[in-house]
């Protein structure tokens, strides 16, 4: 089992970067509006608790054969960094499985960021020999549901702890 590391990827108008400890400062802004959790539950993180969890996100997953990838979605246009998307993957390396997940700060969102920072990362993905991508949908998150079309996945007839099972192919 080869890891899959995150590594920077470009899109028409943002950069997907790997996360690092010091964008918590930043992040905990960016996602402190507590109606991001309205879907997911939970509250948003303040700077110490980010960090936290991103100190646990980068050292990586305990489990040598499962690689976590996370990253910012910096928009370029106006140097800031506006939400996050992440991959857990798993499998062998000739065919690997993807869970991914995004949120961006409702400051940003309805401006298609999410889509295309969804769709970068999915095409990035088929480039590390990832075949399948999955994500998990609350039924009533049309947002979401949008972001995952435009990845190029379609909602299936699993539900699992209440949210739909959306599937595709990488690197569409």
């Amino acid at each position: 089992m080869s890891v899959v590391e995150a590594r920077s990827i470009r899109t028409e108008r943002l950069d997907l970067l790997p996360l690092v400890v010091a964008h918590a400062e930043e992040m905990a802004v960016v996602l402190g509006d507590p109606e991001l959790h309205a879907f997911i539950g939970g509250a948003p993180a303040g700077p110490a608790a980010l960090r936290a969890r991103y100190e646990r996100l980068v050292a990586g997953s305990p489990d040598p054969a499962v690689s976590w990838c996370n990253w910012v979605i910096r928009l370029r246009d106006e140097a800031c960094l506006v939400g996050t998307v992440q991959a857990t993957v798993t499998g062998p390396a000739h065919d690997r499985v993807a869970e991914i997940a995004w949120v961006v700060g409702t400051s940003w969102q309805g401006r298609g960021i999410a889509g295309e920072a969804a769709r970068g990362l999915v095409d990035w993905l088929g480039r590390q020999s990832v075949r399948s991508v999955v994500a998990h949908i609350h039924p009533e998150h049309r947002a979401s549901a949008a972001v995952a079309t435009a990845a190029g996945l379609t909602p299936t007839d699993v539900v699992h702890d209440g949210e739909i099972r959306w599937a595709g192919s990488a690197g569409r």
